[in-house]
């Protein structure tokens, strides 16, 4: 088992032009790079014999609406065999559209729409880009830090409303699809002398 400062040096001689820092707190490893050697990075973590870190825990965002590169996109990853965690971030501008790793680790899917659903960032590449947690006609990015507390309301009788036509809709085609099964049923009968 490795400890945090061994994996620190073999990542930093593994990738020293790719990384910008890298630390260790609370027994973690944090490294910052920038966001082109984001597949490269994450690859090389993934499949290098001595970093082993085979799980992704979380992809997340902070938003720094104050600052010019206004997102810090944070990737969670998990070594078993070293039971070690390493935290990878880059930063990126408000519409800069970043790479998405779903080809390095599939579950990457759910939680790159996660960030894109709450946060706006696009990710290229990626299979399924789409809201998952809000409704699709929502708009904006309630994680943002510039996202109002108030004002942006759902109008949940517009909502009702459209659930109930459906329901309405539904019903009305189950209904009409039977009628007309029974009248052919019927006329089945009658023909055949009953």
């Amino acid at each position: 088992m490795k400890n945090s400062e061994d994996l620190e040096k073999i990542i930093n001689s593994e990738l020293t032009t790719k990384i910008n820092n890298s630390k260790i707190k609370h027994d973690q490893l944090y490294i910052n790079i920038d966001e082109k050697n984001l597949m490269d990075v994450i690859f090389f973590l993934k499949t290098n014999s001595e970093s082993k870190f085979r799980q992704l825990i979380e992809i997340t965002a902070v938003d720094y609406p104050e600052k010019d590169r206004r997102f810090k996109v944070v990737y969670l990853l998990l070594s078993h065999e070293n039971n070690k965690r390493i935290i990878v971030d880059y930063n990126i501008k408000e519409n800069e559209v970043v790479s998405s790793i779903t080809s390095i680790f599939p579950s990457a899917n759910w939680m790159e729409r996660e960030v894109f659903d709450m946060y706006g960032i696009e990710f290229k590449n990626h299979p399924d880009l789409r809201r998952i947690l809000t409704d699709y006609d929502f708009k904006g990015y309630p994680l943002r830090k510039d996202f109002p507390l108030t004002g942006k309301v759902q109008n949940i009788s517009k909502i009702r409303k459209k659930i109930n036509d459906k329901r309405k809709k539904n019903i009305k085609s189950k209904l009409w699809s039977s009628a007309s099964r029974c009248s052919w049923s019927t006329k089945t009968y009658t023909r055949a002398g009953w």
